[in-house]
């Protein structure tokens, strides 16, 4: 027989399953854990607040395609890293939050830190558990991280006790556990909820529809964002010439930006070619996405004649905002092998075929005509001022001047018009590249998401790209980045505003800047000069990659306009194709 307590059967497991890394900061409830972590192989990371030890886990988990593990102590400890995980929720990310909790006997009682954390995790959790007793951590624990992963992966917290991490109980064994990825390879016959009789028709008659299409696009999601799904995608591609491609947000680098048919994200700043692609299509096969509203805009007008072949792994989004023609539930590194032997395997169709070519060309230069790096600069706009979308889109070419690789970076991003930026023009060539809050929209993401990547691979720099109101939420958290001497150059634009919010009172509210620009400006170079990070402003030093993309972490500040804007720009309710651009 095996005796262990609570505490030692969390951290055997967590070995078990391959986690290397946790973070969070420990509290009365969750010590007996921490007492056990520190004899264990597991590195702790100690945040400086709660929601960042969520947002390191989803760096890990977003870079690698593994479980993210943190940890929080009852009460206000789990309050903080709600947020984190209701981030993750948004953006079908896998992680597995531990919360320790007060003692069994003090539940209900209003005790010292107690909040019900098992029942507010509710809505923002994919799962969640509350533990009584510490014989039922070995099925807890595994069948934990197998839910984060399997299916549509997602955050699952496990609630715990301070006494049941105490308890001692007797077993005969330890589980049978085996480090999940994401997706998870399960065999064929699992891999499909469509019932396995329907497949080889709706694959048969996908293919029927994509071979007559002259104008498809392949519209690809989060749901795509892997290497194995990427792979897949790509062949896919070099079997059906001539198909427009364009991405949701999180679908940025499923197919790399240099590739001629990728006309980039659609929606309220998506590229002028991307949405007129979606708009004139006559079949989209939208692959791990779900038609969110910053996407599509007026629903009617999203790609309102075009038949929808619809592939994602979670059955509740299919038919959810938009009916598709034919759809398959499942992964896209699933679907698309099959989708592409059924079209290799077909005669072409020779005039749709043609089409396609010239759809494809007209497309190419209405993308030429309309992407430029001068959008949105406004005539109040100072000519001497540095160009923000010219600076976020030249960073790899400044990192391989300083030696860097650029398909060595990771670029992690805060939320607001640097985001937007980002996303536009910084060009992502690979899956798992671009890491951005996108569903939750949660400004604090970039600089704890950035460490996490670090974290996972110290063989990449990791580029934070983040806005003067973004920086404060987690500021905090340059200590980490300065404790751990990480890979990580954290790029600041500082305008003065909360600069998206400044730009929708601009078109929206008659200008009416209620709330939106700051009175004072902290002096932010000072701010990181004093966490011990390398201050570097960019303004003053045109060689400021040379250092920036040198070893360790370091801070570049970048003071731009506030009148710079990010465009298009579609408002709500109107057609993405009515997006304003000046």
């Amino acid at each position: 027989m095996i005796q262990a307590t609570g505490s030692q059967i969390i951290v055997k497991l967590l070995e078990m399953e391959g986690i290397r890394i946790v973070a969070g900061i420990p509290g009365g409830s969750i010590l007996p854990l921490y007492d056990e972590l520190n004899r264990s192989s597991i590195r702790h990371i100690l945040v400086r607040q709660e929601q960042a030890a969520g947002f390191i886990a989803q760096g890990i988990s977003r870079s690698t395609g593994t479980v993210g593990v943190c940890m929080a102590t009852s009460g206000p400890g789990a309050m903080n890293l709600l947020t984190a995980i209701a981030d993750a929720r948004c953006d079908s990310v896998p992680l597995v939050a531990i919360t320790g909790q007060v003692n069994t006997s003090l539940i209900g009682t209003d005790a010292f830190q107690e909040a019900d954390t098992f029942g507010l995790s509710f809505p923002i959790t994919k799962h969640s558990m509350m533990i009584k007793n510490p014989a039922d951590l070995l099925e807890a624990i595994p069948r934990a991280f197998s839910i984060a992963a399997s299916g549509r992966p997602g955050p699952v917290l496990v609630d715990i006790p301070r006494d049941v991490q105490s308890a001692t109980v007797e077993f005969e064994a330890w589980p049978d556990v085996h480090p999940v990825t994401v997706p998870r390879h399960a065999a064929p016959a699992e891999r499909f909820a469509t019932p396995s009789d329907r497949i080889p028709a709706l694959i048969d008659s996908m293919a029927e529809v994509l071979r007559g299409a002259s104008r498809p696009v392949l519209y690809a999601g989060g749901g795509c964002n892997d290497g194995a799904a990427a792979a897949a995608i790509e062949d896919f591609l070099a079997a059906y010439k001539d198909c427009a491609v364009v991405s949701s947000l999180m679908g940025i680098g499923v197919v790399p930006r240099s590739a001629g048919n990728n006309f980039g994200m659609v929606g309220m700043h998506g590229s002028s070619a991307a949405n007129r692609a979606m708009h004139d299509a006559d079949v989209v096969l939208a692959a791990g996405v779900r038609f969110d509203d910053r996407a599509t805009g007026a629903i009617k007008a999203f790609c309102p004649a075009a038949k929808i072949l619809h592939i994602d792994i979670d059955a509740a989004e299919i038919n959810k905002i938009l009916p598709s023609f034919a759809s398959l539930v499942c992964g896209a590194e699933t679907a698309f092998p099959l989708l592409t032997q059924a079209l290799r395997a077909a005669l072409p169709d020779a005039a749709a075929a043609a089409s396609r070519s010239e759809w494809i060309a007209s497309l190419r230069r209405l993308y030429e005509e309309t992407e430029s790096v001068e959008l949105g600069r406004a005539a109040a706009v100072p000519a001497q001022s540095v160009n923000p979308r010219a600076f976020i889109r030249d960073i790899p070419a400044c990192a391989a001047r300083a030696g860097l690789r650029p398909e060595d970076i990771i670029v992690t991003t805060d939320v607001g018009q640097h985001q937007m930026w980002s996303a536009q023009y910084y060009p992502v060539e690979r899956a798992r590249q671009f890491l951005t809050s996108g569903s939750l929209g949660t400004m604090g993401f970039g600089l704890p998401t950035a460490i996490g990547a670090a974290l996972a691979d110290g063989s990449k720099r990791v580029v934070c790209i983040s806005g003067d109101g973004s920086i404060l939420m987690n500021v905090q958290e340059l200590a980490t980045l300065a404790e751990q001497g990480l890979s990580v150059t954290v790029i600041v634009l500082q305008n003065g505003s909360l600069g998206m919010v400044r730009q929708q009172q601009q078109y929206l509210f008659g200008g009416n800047y209620s709330a939106s620009i700051f009175a004072r400006q902290p002096d932010l170079l000072a701010v990181a000069a004093g966490f011990g990070i390398d201050a570097i402003d960019a303004n003053a030093d045109p060689d400021w990659y040379k250092k920036a993309f040198s070893a360790g972490p370091h801070f570049v500040r970048l003071c731009i306009s506030m009148e710079e804007n990010v465009l298009p720009f579609v408002s709500a309710g109107k057609a993405n194709i009515d997006a304003i651009r000046d």
